[in-house]
């Protein structure tokens, strides 16, 4: 793969709510820390990807779940680690002013318990320098008894709403799988002003332990990644695509994209950018190589960009 400065192929160039990424790879939420987790390896550079999202942040510091909160599965993982990380005020205060924002775009990645605390935290970013903010959907409403607010379009809408009432960066929302009608909830936050949607967010699973009959997880339950959620996921950005394309609202594919074919899939099936999460933790220098199988794939097919192959997939007999 050709590269000037380090960075991807020219070629590999998207345009994301405004936000020009130098790839199409997104670094997913909880899976690169605050965007300094990989950096020690030998290889792995921010440049690689087009964007980071961020750990999830709530109003509050938070500990997590108890553990185990990770189990590896034959064909992905679970996990529950329960939001853990050190507030909203720590984020911006002490963490955002160590990011190189030369290197990549930087994405903050928004959760809570309450629609007030979405907006809180969603305000905070809004004053800070990040580049974009995602809004994670899939927490419970505590007001609500714990029932997750992307799992009902009435919620994900009063969720979205709220936080773009606070913030005029671009707002992406990542849409739960664990719900009836996808593309219903997609139609609904749209109304409500998000400007791109992330699609999708880990599917529920648990795991025991046979010789204690015990959950293995110590919150029972967790969230599966990895490629044995990517048939789903892709179907999944196939269903919105026929939403968010009548409105010109992009979608970030993710679940279990380990190399460029699988990039090109989601890419085929609608989505503008793609998410590269699991794959990390064991292939930390992936990022490359899925640059490069993309930009010869597009060379190979005589196309200019990434963009002209969003959502050219045939469905016809």
């Amino acid at each position: 793969m050709s590269a000037t400065n380090d960075r991807p192929d020219d070629l590999l160039r998207v345009q994301l709510c405004g936000l020009e990424l130098a790839s199409p790879i997104v670094l997913l939420s909880g899976c690169v820390g605050f965007g300094e987790e990989y950096t020690r390896i030998e290889g792995f550079s921010n440049r690689d990807a087009g964007a980071i999202v961020l750990k999830g942040t709530t109003l509050e510091p938070r500990l997590g779940n108890p553990p185990h909160r990770i189990f590896e599965t034959p064909a992905g993982m679970l996990n529950a680690i329960g939001l853990q990380n050190p507030g909203v005020d720590h984020v911006v205060r002490h963490v955002l002013p160590g990011l190189d924002f030369s290197e990549t775009r930087f994405i903050a990645n928004v959760s809570g318990s309450t629609i007030e605390e979405y907006v809180e935290v969603t305000r905070r970013f809004d004053a800070s320098p990040i580049d974009a903010i995602e809004i994670n959907i899939s927490c419970p409403n505590v007001k609500e008894g714990g029932v997750a607010f992307g799992n009902y379009p009435d919620m994900s809408a009063r969720v979205v709403e709220a936080c773009r009432r606070v913030t005029k960066k671009p707002l992406i929302t990542k849409l739960s799988p664990n719900q009836t009608d996808i593309r219903e909830n997609a139609r609904r936050c749209i109304e409500a002003g998000t400007d791109a949607l992330s699609v999708i967010n880990t599917v529920m699973g648990m795991a025991i332990d046979v010789r204690t009959r015990k959950p293995i997880l110590g919150n029972v339950q967790g969230g599966l990644s990895g490629p044995a959620i990517k048939p789903i996921a892709l179907l999944k950005v196939h269903q919105v695509y026929e939403v968010a394309k009548r409105h010109g609202v992009p979608i970030i594919g993710q679940g279990g994209i380990t190399c460029a074919n699988d990039a090109l899939e989601f890419i085929i099936a609608g989505a503008s950018a793609v998410g590269v999460g699991t794959a990390l933790f064991y292939d930390p220098l992936v990022c490359k190589r899925i640059n490069a199988g993309i930009a010869d794939y597009l060379r190979t097919n005589g196309f200019k960009s990434v963009a002209q192959l969003v959502g050219t997939l045939d469905s016809g007999p």
